[in-house]
């Protein structure tokens, strides 16, 4: 069975890493062929190496400040020609980016099957996060296999009336490959210091000018902690962090950090600032509070498990949830509980079965392991 994985960004090659090892790993059953669209150019090369991906394609489709719909008119393009030379039985993509949604748009053209890692994920608002809501619901729409990572998604999908023999409750593939990288993070005790990641479209502008205004009060109440910002490249992320915060002695604004990097960081962090999706689902593994810098998630499983806070973009509202959670030491210890509900590191073979025609046990979140990858603070 020939299954083309196709990614561009560096999440989405984080979350696929364990599903194209798993599909390796059968060899007599797939043939897997990767693809990378390179729509984040400069992020994605580390990560393909630290995992092993080697892709077999590589479209190299990123431009400066390209457009959303500039993008997905060439990620359009450029599959219509992979898929009618590798004409695969399936195409799996990840989560909500544009190589994702274009990808799953152009084989459904060709009338190929579409696995859709990590569907299912709803904030209910097509504005929060733009474009990514829009993004995953036309991927689902389209998709034959719906590879849901909670019980929550799966039963957004089912109140949507997707058909329930196309649903597959699998965990999410992030815990996979935490698993496969955490003996190499080494035994980071914690450290005064706040990590910090704003990069989102729907923070652009205002919100994110808002954001920097509240890490540099703060930094300012805080002074004994440094507040580390690995900045994406991206002018509307960079200018107003480099404006705002560029002279605070103790923000420290840096590259954006390879991924076992930011890893690092992120174990040993007191607290973590993001509107990140990702890091919503990494930080618990090593009982690192969330506040998270967004109106609206789509991933509230971890607000749910008291590990993360949805906080908003207004600056009093940050200061005051920060300020909480760094004095009250009885909210900090509810929070730093170091449970994931997201999974069991089990997802990608889940997925594989599914493609294979195989039968498996569902992901159950009241059964995860201890990855023991938290650690007291030192």
């Amino acid at each position: 069975m020939r299954v083309l994985v196709v990614y561009g960004t560096r999440p989405e090659a984080i979350k696929m890493a364990p599903v194209v090892a798993a599909l390796r790993a059968r060899a007599k059953c797939f043939e897997p062929i990767v693809c990378t669209t390179a729509q984040h150019r400069e992020l994605i090369d580390q990560v393909q190496e630290l995992f092993g991906l080697a892709p077999d394609l590589d479209l190299n489709l990123m431009t400066p400040d390209q457009s959303l719909n500039d993008l997905t008119a060439r990620v359009i393009t450029a599959l219509d020609g992979v898929l009618e030379r590798v004409r695969p039985d399936w195409l799996l993509v990840q989560g909500d980016t544009t190589t994702a949604m274009g990808a799953a748009l152009t084989a459904f053209h060709h009338r190929i099957q579409v696995g859709h890692v990590e569907a299912g994920l709803r904030t209910g608002d097509l504005t929060r996060p733009f474009p990514e809501e829009a993004n995953r619901r036309l991927i689902d729409i389209v998709a034959k296999a719906l590879f849901a990572p909670t019980a929550r998604a799966r039963d957004a999908l089912l109140a949507e009336g997707a058909d329930p023999d196309r649903l597959f409750l699998t965990g999410n593939t992030i815990v996979d490959a935490l698993q496969s990288v955490a003996a190499t993070l080494g035994d980071t005790c914690r450290h005064d210091e706040v990590l910090v990641t704003v990069h989102r479209r729907e923070s652009f502008g205002e919100p994110i000018r808002r954001i920097c205004f509240a890490v540099a009060k703060l930094a300012e109440r805080f002074p004994q902690l440094r507040w580390i910002y690995p900045v994406h490249h991206n002018p509307r992320v960079r200018d107003p962090a480099q404006l705002i915060l560029g002279r605070i002695p103790n923000v420290e604004l840096h590259d954006p950090f390879d991924y076992p990097e930011l890893l690092r960081y992120l174990k040993r962090a007191r607290i973590v600032l993001t509107d990140s999706g990702g890091i919503q689902e990494e930080a618990p593994a090593f009982g690192t509070p969330v506040l998270v810098l967004r109106e609206k998630t789509e991933r509230p499983e971890g607000v749910e498990a008291g590990v993360a806070r949805l906080i908003g973009v207004e600056p009093e509202a940050i200061i005051t949830a920060v300020s909480e959670v760094l004095t009250d030491n009885a909210v900090y210890e509810s929070m730093a509980t170091a449970i994931n509900p997201y999974g069991d590191g089990q997802a990608a073979a889940r997925i594989a079965a599914v493609l294979a025609g195989e039968g498996f046990e569902p992901f159950e979140a009241t059964t995860i392991p201890n990855m023991n990858l938290a650690r007291a603070a030192g």
